[in-house]
């Protein structure tokens, strides 16, 4: 065993060397590469104009119905119309941990309601505003088996 090992080690040795040298040959060969030319400094900095600008090509188009962007845009608005009146209703419900939340988020999801989370630093509240007052009656059904409780009012916009 200790022949083997006196014999494999300088053996591996010459066997890594002769592998290193074929590897740098290769990568440096001494084949000349004529698709390179060498670098050469151009000291005349040239800005070349471009054949084409994007804005050409619609310019050129001879379809009809396409119109440039816009700058100004002027609206009017009467403010002497008569505003019918909708009732829009608010369910608020105050989320006490993050088990009430994910319940009241997948709730939501399946009720397909969108939503506001109004956080402050002491409590966390989620707001729904819809003019559909059974459906939100539905959701405040089906969240006091989550133990949340939730409120439908009338919703006033402070001005």
């Amino acid at each position: 065993m200790q022949k083997i090992i006196k014999w494999f080690t300088p053996l591996l040795a010459i066997g890594v060397a002769t592998f290193l040298v074929f590897f740098l040959i290769s990568i440096n060969s001494s084949k000349e590469k004529i698709d390179t030319k060498p670098l050469s400094f151009d000291s005349n900095i040239t800005q070349k104009k471009p054949d084409k600008i994007w804005l050409n090509h619609f310019s050129n188009i001879q379809r009809l119905g396409y119109s440039y962007p816009v700058n100004e845009v002027y609206v009017k608005v009467d403010l002497n119309e008569k505003i019918t009146k909708t009732i829009t209703y608010k369910l608020s419900a105050p989320v006490l941990d993050p088990y009430q939340l994910f319940c009241l988020k997948e709730e939501l999801k399946r009720h397909k309601f969108k939503f506001y989370l109004n956080q402050d630093k002491q409590r966390m509240e989620l707001l729904i505003y819809s003019q559909n007052v059974d459906k939100l009656n539905n959701l405040v059904k089906v969240l006091k088996n989550y133990q949340i409780s939730a409120t439908v009012k009338p919703y006033k916009e402070e001005y």
